[in-house]
């Protein structure tokens, strides 16, 4: 179902008919509808934004909820009733709940607290203890585990008892006076003897995570072990949480965000796009702007410096935009692949000289196809083989040196424990324009013998 026609049944009042529709829908889906409708301009208003959502299955609309922006999750929570705010927190996850009070101000979250059963408010309480971007701050309380000498019958049991209120039954958990021995998955209890105790079939080389331990580093650790769920532990090793996959996936899109604002020379920001006001967005900006507008000075004064060889070959101007956006390019290019090798950890600081070595090979090889190329051009167009000479040269010199830069630099950072994001495109640029002039004059000079 589309956004028109939606917005028709919602026109003509034909609610029995949308939800009929709205069955027949996903929950991020009819979330993606929701947020369509609500920013449309139809007049969809925050009234039929509540309508809508209450038509909604029960079962469906705590999983609508989180796929929504917390702008329109905030829309919802002041349109809600006690009792409904109850039931739709009743069928959130615990992690998704403390997620949704993380974003929310100080008066939506005091509603969401006053609503939540005394149990909940006390574990939600306890994850916004933990540091924040911690893997205690992401994880879920809601996990299936046994102890190690329950039999495989009364395992089975418990998930029957339990599961539906559990994030996950997939992969459970053994402990052995609250300490995590192993895990054993549902397919290894479905398959087992119903009197063999559980501690005899479970897995003991599992993978956990401590609870302080850096979100971004449990992703890397999910992914490279392919696991559904990580348990998470205490100083003591008793299983306190778990972290599932969808967990994971939204740490990795988070991290990636930042990095790419980083990369742009934009400060990171929690909020959507939207959502941060004008004001924060020039706050955000400015600094990188005003350091990179000071430094790219440099490029001026090194022209400056040269105004006596571009009076005597003023078409030498005429190329100097094409060697620093291609230096550059190159170097961009370069930052680009080693921090995505330094994120999924396949480059470490101490392979710095083979990074270097490696991307040597690949300069020179591009350097050569790269400056082949600009001297058929310039020889077809200005015939001038002195000035395809220089511009080839200096191209090659421009090209090595921005791709060892690009890779020297987030090694760099890294060493000294900033952000390798950070050392990338905005700062790389400025370096790479300034030496690439500097190393185009001196060419120039040399060879035209100005």
């Amino acid at each position: 179902m589309d956004i028109r026609a939606a917005a028709e049944m919602i026109g003509k009042r034909e609610f029995a008919l949308l939800k009929t529709e709205l069955r027949e829908m996903m929950p991020a889906d009819i979330a993606e509808l929701l947020t369509e409708l609500y920013r449309s301009e139809e007049n969809f208003g925050e009234k039929d934004l509540s309508l809508l959502f209450r038509i909604l299955p029960k079962d469906t609309a705590a999983d609508v909820f989180t796929f929504l922006d917390t702008d329109l999750q905030k829309v919802l929570i002041n349109a809600f009733s006690e009792s409904e705010l109850r039931e739709v927190l009743d069928d959130l996850f615990l992690d998704d709940t403390v997620d949704i009070i993380e974003e929310m101000p100080a008066n939506v979250v005091s509603r969401i607290l006053k609503a939540a059963d005394p149990q909940k408010r006390r574990q939600i309480n306890e994850l916004l203890n933990y540091p924040e971007d911690s893997a205690g701050s992401i994880m879920t309380t809601e996990f299936v585990y046994f102890k190690d000498d329950d039999t495989v019958s009364e395992c089975m049991a418990r998930i029957r008892s339990v599961g539906l209120v559990k994030e996950t039954v997939y992969t459970c958990y053994v402990t052995r006076r609250r300490r995590l021995v192993g895990t054993i998955s549902l397919l290894d209890l479905l398959v087992a003897d119903k009197t063999e105790q559980v501690g005899s079939i479970m897995d003991t080389s599992f993978v956990s995570v401590h609870v302080h331990d850096d979100q971004e580093d449990v992703s890397r650790l999910a992914a490279r072990h392919d696991l559904a769920a990580v348990p998470v532990v205490d100083d003591e090793n008793r299983i306190v949480g778990i972290i599932t996959f969808d967990d994971v996936m939204d740490v990795m899109a988070d991290e990636s965000a930042e990095d790419i604002a980083k990369m742009g020379a934009v400060a990171p920001q929690e909020d959507s796009y939207f959502e941060t006001s004008v004001w924060s967005h020039v706050k955000s900006r400015i600094g990188w702007l005003l350091v990179l507008m000071i430094s790219a000075t440099l490029t001026g004064f090194i022209t400056n410096r040269f105004e006596a060889q571009i009076a005597a070959v003023p078409l030498l101007v005429a190329f100097m935009p094409m060697l620093t956006d291609t230096g550059g390019n190159c170097g961009s290019q370069s930052a680009a692949m080693v921090i995505q090798g330094m994120a999924l950890d396949e480059i470490v600081t101490g392979d710095f000289f083979k990074v270097i070595k490696k991307e040597l090979a690949i300069s020179l090889i591009c350097a050569a196809i790269l400056a082949a190329v600009n001297f058929t051009r310039i020889m077809l167009f200005y015939h001038n083989i002195m000035i395809a000479t220089v511009v080839s040269l200096t191209l090659i010199c421009t090209v090595v040196l921005s791709k060892l830069i690009g890779a020297s630099l987030p090694m760099l950072a890294k060493r000294l424990k900033q952000d390798p994001a950070v050392m990338s495109a905005p700062l790389l640029s400025t370096v790479v324009d300034s030496l690439s002039t500097l190393i185009y004059f001196t060419i120039a000079t040399r060879l035209l013998r100005l």
